[in-house]
């Protein structure tokens, strides 16, 4: 056995049976030449930089999987998402970067794809440059927005994205709040979930779970690219030759790519990750100016705060980190924050010594301080001194508050009261052990709003 699981990490590790492993999966991948006749482009930097874009396609989709699923509606032929990825010289980190598809744009010169006539530079939303001129004119756009030189362009369409994620197994998603978005099908209680395929989809598309929109949708996008990082990287996928060729299989016979890319770069990567763990990948989007920039004969557009976006672009070309060193990191062995609906940092909370213990109320506040809850720091004695299990209690309009207290006490007892205010206060009972570290299901950090993968995977 120990044999066996030598060789299989060694495999991918040698370049002769690596190559072996992954012949002949270049056959099957549609290609695109979003490169062609391109000048005056941006300087290299140092790392590796794709472009992947997600389409609205879905005409290999079945009649089941479309009513399932919610797909019926008429494609646009335009990118449903835009993320420029970029994975760093020395392979030890994938930074993500979502562009928001009604980003003001101003696309370059080009001949329509579809009538063939000639237009002068003229503005869009970013996603209308897929429309006018296919992958070539998007890669351009992109590239004289962001001054980044892209190396590598991956398109995948809503049922390339299915395959590959149930090629995958499925990918593990938590949530600390009820999802449901009626025009996707999308239907998630508080938990953990396994998402198939379908059900992904779902997730990734879903515009109306919250009032953010596509910003809300972005940020679920991100989540679930470093779950799908977390899935490869810890589920042996890429130290097993045979799931790695299975799933390079799926994804190179259902993406459209560059010319350039193929199975030899799929080896490359998957060595490149191997090592991998969550926190290797960072998130961010294009700082914002304006969500709703009119533009006459468009419409609403999302502006971006060009010298925000300047700094962060130029972070990519110069192949650093994206996000400041985390001050305090959770050290190995340390249990995963559990996410929660509010950050802990917006909940006021009162603690009270509901024994006879001597000292059990500061240590309760001190352990909830830790955590990020803005408690008064002056806890005090309960009416009662004899409480077994610890109560929180709360006032009703101030529901999910008391929720994210619980999630950090569990096994305590939630009792509204109306009237209490925005402050929630806790009963410390003779039951108390712990406090479980919790963190906002979005955490978002630094000068580009930058969370990294640990920070939004599920914990274990």
């Amino acid at each position: 056995m120990r044999i066996a699981a030598g060789l299989s990490v060694a495999v991918l590790g040698s370049g002769a049976i690596g190559h072996a492993v992954m012949t002949g999966l270049d056959t099957g991948i549609e290609r695109v030449d979003p490169f062609k006749d391109m000048k005056n482009r941006p300087q290299a930097g140092h790392g590796i930089n794709f472009l992947l874009v997600g389409t609205d396609g879905r005409e290999k989709i079945s009649p089941e999987e479309k009513r399932e699923y919610r797909l019926g509606g008429a494609p646009c032929h335009c990118t449903d998402t835009i993320m420029l990825v970029h994975l760093s010289a020395d392979k030890e980190r994938a930074s993500v970067v979502s562009l928001p598809r009604d980003s003001y744009a101003e696309v370059p010169a080009h001949r329509d794809l579809v009538t063939g006539k000639a237009h002068k530079a003229h503005p869009v939303r970013l996603n209308a440059a897929y429309a006018e001129g296919g992958p070539n004119l998007t890669v351009r756009t992109v590239e004289n927005m962001t001054r980044v030189k892209i190396d590598h362009y991956l398109e995948v369409d809503f049922t390339s994205f299915m395959k590959t994620v149930d090629a995958m197994g499925g990918v593990e998603i938590c949530t600390a709040k009820t999802m449901r978005d009626p025009n996707t099908g999308l239907d998630l209680l508080p938990g953990t979930h396994r998402l198939t395929g379908g059900q992904a989809l779902q997730y990734v598309r879903s515009r109306h779970v919250d009032g953010a929109s596509d910003l809300g949708r972005m940020q679920r996008q991100q989540r679930f690219v470093a779950a799908l990082i977390k899935q490869a990287t810890g589920g042996g996928v890429l130290l097993n030759p045979v799931k790695f060729k299975e799933l390079s299989s799926t994804l190179l016979g259902s993406v459209r790519a560059d010319k350039g890319f193929g199975s030899e770069q799929m080896l490359a990567l998957g060595q490149a990750m191997r090592d991998f763990t969550p926190s290797s990948s960072e998130f961010a989007s294009v700082p914002i100016g304006s969500p709703s920039f009119r533009v006459k004969g468009i419409g609403s557009t999302v502006k971006w705060d060009e010298p925000k976006a300047a700094k962060l672009f130029e972070a990519l070309r110069e192949d650093r980190p994206l996000a400041p060193a985390r001050p305090g990191k959770a050290a190995a062995g340390r249990p995963a924050a559990v996410p929660v609906d509010v950050p802990p940092a917006q909940v006021r909370v009162q603690v009270e010594n509901g024994t006879r213990i001597d000292g059990l109320g500061g240590r309760v506040d001190s352990a909830l301080r830790a955590t990020g809850f803005d408690t008064t720091g002056a806890p005090g004695n309960g009416a009662g001194r004899d409480v077994k299990r610890t109560v929180i209690t709360y006032d009703p309009r101030w529901d999910r508050s008391a929720r994210s207290v619980a999630t950090a006490l569990p096994g305590s007892e939630l009792r509204a009261v109306a009237g209490q205010g925005r402050t929630v206060t806790v009963i410390a009972g003779a039951d108390y052990r712990k406090v479980v570290p919790v963190r906002a299901e979005d955490p978002y950090q630094g000068a580009f709003g930058v969370v990294s993968g640990d920070q939004v995977v599920c914990g274990h």
